[in-house]
């Protein structure tokens, strides 16, 4: 396939006036279309054409998509770049990849204001940019256990057939599908298992202008909302909601980015009479297992989906891959014969095949659907003058141990976070003494239960609470 026409190929299914997107008002596929050639023009007039490199940080919007698509029908190679970044995050991102063009919205940044219609854009080039990585077309970000994020990049026909795994797993919403999307349009499973699959699929995508419970569970039942896609957060949401109207057509619940946990599915199949289904992926390929039959339960995710070679070795997940996904000669401990080291613990049934979760094998988190590296909290932390050492653990929330000089309090060290991370990230708690824990190798003690015993122990006094 053509180096461009992998965009086509999406836009083209269904007819001018088929429904392509719901949020505050519809989107046809002929607007769709027409929306795109449009921009298709303005950035060729920019200049920007095959092998240009062009970072996009915008807010949802049709609009974003859009842009997104008519980038990527000039054949650029797009970096996405969550609009909710600090500059302290945002920054070292850009110097990294060094693109040729930034095209961002203009208020790119602060809190999440909901999804939109239309967004405004500027485009400009930058200095001293690279091109584009070889055939790569999307490029994303992942943060590793060493604290630098991981430029992840993936060429075309590595997203056309995760849309093909998609199309391959059984239960996957279809043309006659209303798929409801709560995940992040920003990042793989809200734009490739909800944006291109629904486009790929002639689905109508349904996107929530804000994603208050209450307004999502009446937006269900105005669209006949067949299918949702979201996270374990979402769900425990949504399962709060009271006085909730009969929503008849709702058949699939799909949950990644986490394991659900036992009580959020317990509770949303008792109120919603439908069981959460998992689906499981990495940025670096994409869906690899799920199952949409109602049958896993947590911590199962399924089996592997056709199309996706894994191996289980030491209870850790690795996933067979053309290449190594990550761009400038990285992280190449991750990559190994054509097998990509996941970092996640998984234990797979012998007779069945069926892939259960056991958890992270390195620093990574996942809060709310979001990965967060917690080395890059301990840095943020560290940078601080008068702090002198940090250790960041992830329970029930994110907890940071810190050995700092006496007068230095929980409230300072929020704001220090609060000004250098984005809110996900930052701490809710803080136990702040002069020397935190070594073993007797005099390394710093990073178990969370331990800690907990030693520095409430040893200093209850500076133990700070919640935040």
């Amino acid at each position: 396939m053509a180096k461009t026409q992998w965009v086509s190929h999406l836009l083209n299914r269904g007819a001018d006036d088929d429904p392509w997107a719901v949020s505050s008002a519809s989107v046809t596929r002929g607007q769709l279309r027409g929306a795109v050639a449009e921009f298709y023009e303005i950035f060729r007039k920019q200049g920007i054409g095959e092998g240009s490199s062009v970072l996009l940080r915008m807010t949802p919007s049709f609009t974003y998509l859009q842009v997104l698509l008519g980038l990527w029908s000039r054949g650029a190679q797009v970096v996405l770049v969550d609009f909710r970044l600090k500059p302290a995050e945002y920054e070292p991102l850009v110097q990294q990849v060094r693109p040729q063009y930034l095209v961002a919205a203009a208020g790119a940044g602060g809190p999440v204001a909901g999804f939109r219609q239309e967004a405004d854009f500027t485009v400009r080039r930058l200095p001293d940019g690279r091109p584009a990585v070889d055939d790569i077309r999307l490029v994303q970000f992942s943060s590793g256990s060493s604290g630098r994020p991981k430029v992840i990049g993936r060429p075309a026909d590595s997203v056309l057939a995760e849309i093909e795994r998609h199309a391959a797993l059984p239960g996957i919403p279809g043309a006659d599908d209303r798929m409801m999307l709560l995940n992040s349009v920003m990042h793989n499973m809200g734009l490739v298992s909800g944006v291109l699959h629904a486009l790929a699929s002639g689905a109508t995508l349904i996107i929530p202008p804000m994603l208050r419970p209450a307004e999502v569970v009446r937006l269900m039942a105005a669209t006949g909302t067949t299918a949702v896609y979201g996270t374990p957060v979402h769900y425990d949401l949504l399962s709060r909601v009271a006085d909730r109207p009969q929503l008849p057509a709702l058949r699939l619940a799909v949950s990644g980015g986490e394991r659900v946990p036992q009580e959020t599915f317990d509770t949303f199949r008792a109120r919603f009479g439908l069981p959460i289904s998992p689906v499981y992926g990495l940025t670096e390929i994409g869906l690899i297992a799920g199952d949409l039959s109602g049958t896993s339960v947590p911590p199962q995710l399924g089996l592997p989906v056709p199309g996706a070679d894994v191996k289980v070795v030491d209870e850790e997940l690795h996933v067979r891959m053309d290449r190594s996904p990550y761009l400038y000669g990285e992280h190449a401990d991750r990559y190994t014969d054509g097998w990509l080291r996941t970092y996640d613990r998984v234990r797979q049934d012998s007779a069945t095949g069926v892939l259960s979760m056991l958890g992270r094998a390195d620093s990574l988190a996942v809060i709310g659907g979001l990965k967060v590296d917690l080395t890059e909290v301990e840095n943020v932390l560290l940078a601080h003058d008068r702090v002198t050492e940090a250790v960041v653990t992830h329970g029930e929330v994110i907890e940071a141990f810190v050995g700092a000089d006496p007068a230095v309090g929980a409230d300072e060290l929020t704001v220090w976070c609060r000004e250098r991370l984005s809110p996900v990230k930052v701490p809710k708690r803080f136990h702040v003494t002069r020397l935190l824990p070594r073993n007797s190798m005099g390394k710093l003690i990073r178990d969370r239960a331990l800690m907990h015993g030693r520095v409430l122990s040893e200093s209850p006094s500076r133990a700070q609470g919640e935040r």
